[in-house]
């Protein structure tokens, strides 16, 4: 069983990172100190559930968990700076930090270090996440002690949650090119502070879409809302 370390502090350890070209010793007194830091951490590098799910969704929600009070988002892994750096780059991570742990120091001291020789993977990090203000763990989400690989409270909504605030709405845009009205709708979006994302429409796509052929059609949450009408409607109402 996994220890839950909230009201502790952060164990003082050294990393040995890479940054500009360069080798360098990152402290955590460093890392931490005076700062609200979201940490979250995971069984390693271009794996499936991280790249596909854990690394994205707090990519997602920087905006988000910064409006919460957070200043920095560190993933970290037991993998050495090159994968790290790698796979932060295929990600396409441009705000999340990725922390290599190479020799597991930190993880170790965590108490979150597991032995994966099953899959040929060493020594790796179980998976969970923490808010740290200040050098001292307030929230720690540790992924329950079964068998695989559980991916249930360690994830960027839990931790949103638990600092009380929201995920802002997921917007899909069907639009086709030189469409006044998706112009509009991409305008409004944007003064509104809302991100979006956006699929260019064929014929086909649209007969196959609920509503009127034409664009564009807007999805938020999962949910059809309509066109630009709807949606600046929507917005308004927000």
């Amino acid at each position: 069983m996994f220890e839950n370390r909230e009201g502790t502090r952060v164990p003082s350890v050294t990393l040995r990172v890479r940054e500009d070209g360069a080798w360098r010793d990152l402290s955590t007194d460093e890392l931490f100190a005076g700062r609200t830091v979201v940490l979250f951490s995971l069984p390693g590098a271009f794996t499936p559930t991280c790249s596909s799910a854990h690394v994205p969704r707090y990519e997602e929600l920087y905006d988000d968990l910064a409006a919460a009070g957070v200043d920095e988002i560190v993933c970290v892994s037991v993998n050495d700076s090159f994968v790290m750096d790698a796979w932060k780059a295929d990600q396409g991570a441009e705000r999340v930090r990725f922390l290599p742990d190479g020799n597991g120091t930190f993880t170790d001291a965590m108490g979150m270090l597991v032995q994966k020789e099953d899959l040929g993977f060493g020594a790796r990090s179980w998976r969970y996440s923490m808010l740290v203000k200040d050098g001292v763990i307030e929230r720690h989400f540790v992924e329950p002690d079964v068998p695989g690989d559980p991916f249930e409270v360690s994830d960027a909504d839990t931790m949103l949650t638990a600092l009380g605030g929201s995920a802002s709405a997921d917007v899909l845009l069907f639009t086709k090119p030189g469409c006044r009205h998706c112009t509009r709708a991409k305008g409004a979006l944007t003064e509104a502070g809302l991100g979006w994302a956006e699929v260019q429409t064929t014929p086909r796509i649209l007969r196959a879409l609920p509503g009127p052929g034409t664009t564009p059609q807007v999805f938020v949450d999962g949910a059809y809302l309509g066109g630009a009408d709807e949606l600046v409607a929507w917005l308004a109402e927000r």
